[in-house]
């Protein structure tokens, strides 16, 4: 018996034998990865000068803010300040005589849009009438001088104004001239416009503080907000009158009075601006130095008295904060005894519509909390019922 060793048979049977379905595979897998296409670098940012836009719109949407503060401070305080004219200034002649009466008609007619002229019979009537701040002025020219009654505590620049105006008119009569001030400043506010810089103080810290307690009072709520609002507000008016009262002596004898006006003044800026900032967010400040600044400061009346402002800062004075609690503070400093109820009720009313506003403003932002949690919670219900 043999066996069959033959070298033909081996080889015949490794001819034979299927491959390794793994050499395939990874034959084929690198045949494969010969073809494959590399992912594509990923682009970056767009840019404009290097810069990515995205920055830069970013920049330009916070550049906005300085800009609109340059153009409005601009336009209201050399709009306000940069021409006063005398519109109906009120002032009076002294006498009762036919040439009084001439008199006082002559100088209506030479510029009848600049001055309202009145006739008073005696010079304690219009010492009455100036101390009322029924007139700027009042013109008592005798045989022998010419008086020009004024009060520099109620409007140094308006007292100028008017000797400016009488004073040519006494020279052409050949009268010595004089001029007696009815109500003077206080010996400390020498120009009588140290109740309007307290305003700006007062006006300033409220906005500031209001900007501070606005970006708090989604943590505070509106409990919190609104008592703090009033204790802050009554904070910065105390500090307003420990500079102005103890240290400067500009208000003299009447700090408790001028502090409640400066604290209803406060609060009210102080609401309206924890009422806006829910809807203005980051234009907050700038709603706020707007409306407290730029609009507040140039028809209060502390540089020019209303019978020289323009007309749209005129007619600003007769409802706007600041023109109350200066009307409000120099009567208490200056004019006892004469009333202030209209100024404290214009202030009130302020007050109201901060409260207001800021109590609105609440209730929308949670309505819109709670409608955002609503349509969270609806989403989600889907997504269970179609899993």
């Amino acid at each position: 018996m043999t066996t069959d060793t033959s070298p033909t048979r081996s080889l015949q049977q490794v001819a034979l034998r299927p491959s390794s379905p793994r050499t395939t595979d990874s034959r084929a897998q690198d045949h494969g990865g010969a073809h494959r296409h590399l992912p594509a670098p990923a682009r970056g940012p767009r840019t404009l000068f290097g810069a990515p836009l995205g920055v830069l719109r970013a920049f330009g949407l916070a550049v906005l803010v300085p800009l609109f503060l340059a153009v409005g401070m601009s336009l209201a305080y050399l709009g306000a300040f940069h021409q006063p004219t005398p519109h109906d200034l009120p002032v009076a002649v002294v006498g009762t005589s036919a040439e009084t009466q001439v008199f006082a008609q002559r100088l209506t007619d030479n510029d009848p849009d600049a001055l309202s002229v009145r006739t008073v019979a005696t010079d304690a009537e219009a010492r009455k009438l100036i101390e009322g701040r029924t007139l700027t002025a009042a013109y008592e020219p005798t045989a022998t001088q010419a008086t020009l009654l004024v009060s520099s505590a109620a409007s140094e620049t308006s007292a100028n104004v008017a000797q400016k105006i009488f004073q040519p008119i006494a020279f052409s009569q050949k009268l010595p001239y004089q001029v007696v001030d009815v109500v003077p400043a206080a010996e400390h506010d020498s120009t009588g416009q140290g109740l309007f810089f307290l305003l700006v103080g007062l006006s300033v810290g409220s906005y500031a503080t209001a900007a501070a307690v606005a970006a708090f009072a989604a943590r505070l709520g509106i409990r919190a907000s609104i008592l703090t609002s009033f204790v802050m507000s009554a904070v910065v008016s105390g500090i307003a009158m420990t500079v102005a009262g103890p240290i400067y002596h500009v208000v003299d004898g009447n700090v408790w009075g001028v502090w409640l006006l400066g604290w209803l003044y406060s609060v009210a800026i102080i609401l309206i601006g924890v009422g806006l900032h829910p809807i203005l967010r980051h234009w907050t400040t700038a709603a706020l130095t707007m409306l407290f600044v730029m609009l507040n400061f140039t028809s209060s009346g502390g540089i020019f008295a209303v019978h020289l402002m323009p007309g749209f800062f005129a007619g600003l004075h007769a409802f706007w904060n600041g023109a109350a609690w200066l009307d409000a503070a120099q009567t208490v400093q200056y004019f006892p005894g004469h009333g202030y109820g209209l100024d404290v009720l214009r202030l009130g009313l302020w007050a109201v519509v901060g409260l207001g506003l800021a109590l609105l403003t609440h209730l929308l932002s949670a309505r819109r909390v709670r409608l955002a949690n609503e349509r969270v919670a609806t989403r989600e219900e889907e997504q269970v019922i179609a899993a």
